[in-house]
């Protein structure tokens, strides 16, 4: 059995031969360190992109000067201090942030205020005063459709546009027949105001206030 006396290895070969195989393993890491920068080395920021925005905002006009990143919320909120548009889950899901651009709807948050150049705008603070309520506030008072009050200004303005949709015969995911005006029907408001979330469920009572105005102007 010659061949299994030239495989005989001794502890010195074991040793030696582990040695390398650490060795060659550790040569790949000690290069990427190397490549890495100087602990404590801070690169230069690159400066933000700004540009002037024209907005006529609640029927006043506005120009800002903002980072192109910059979200209509934020706009609204950090540079024109409107805050009554809330920040809730900053992803367009919740609703809370919408307000009312152009005759419509749109989550805010979604949206670049550079999207919106020469735009017109619409905050829950320019629908009514306190002193003189816009309908479908007053009717969310009276039927008490809020609770915690966070995403009552999202709510409002959808609502708003809820009853603008149907009076202008935009269908919705539930209308039955496309050929005709949808019917003001829960369902038909229900489907609309999917998109506000209220986790206080005041929702059979945002129903309600949304019901009362529909016979008015909202």
């Amino acid at each position: 059995m010659r061949y299994m006396d030239d495989l005989k290895l001794t502890r010195r070969d074991l040793l030696i031969a582990g040695a390398l195989t650490a060795t060659a393993a550790a040569v790949p890491t000690v290069a990427g360190a190397q490549a890495q920068p100087a602990a404590g080395r801070v690169d230069s920021p690159t400066p933000p992109v700004m540009s002037k925005v024209a907005l006529t905002v609640n029927g006043q006009s506005r120009e800002l000067d903002v980072d192109t990143r910059t979200t209509l919320l934020d706009a609204l909120r950090e540079n024109l201090h409107l805050t009554g548009t809330k920040k809730g889950c900053d992803q367009g899901q919740c609703g809370a942030c919408t307000v009312i651009v152009d005759g419509r709807r749109i989550n805010s948050c979604l949206s670049l205020a550079v999207m919106h150049n020469g735009a017109q705008v619409t905050t829950i603070e320019g629908l009514g005063t306190p002193d003189k309520l816009h309908p479908m506030q007053a009717a969310f008072v009276k039927h008490d459709g809020y609770q915690c009050g966070y995403c009552t200004p999202g709510q409002i303005c959808s609502a708003v546009s809820v009853l603008d949709e149907i009076r202008k015969g935009i269908p919705s995911h539930v209308t039955g027949d496309l050929t005709q005006a949808p019917l003001l029907s829960a369902a038909e408001i229900r489907e609309r105001m999917s998109g506000n979330i209220c986790r206080c469920g005041a929702y059979s009572n945002i129903l309600d206030a949304i019901t009362e105005v529909a016979g008015g102007k909202a």
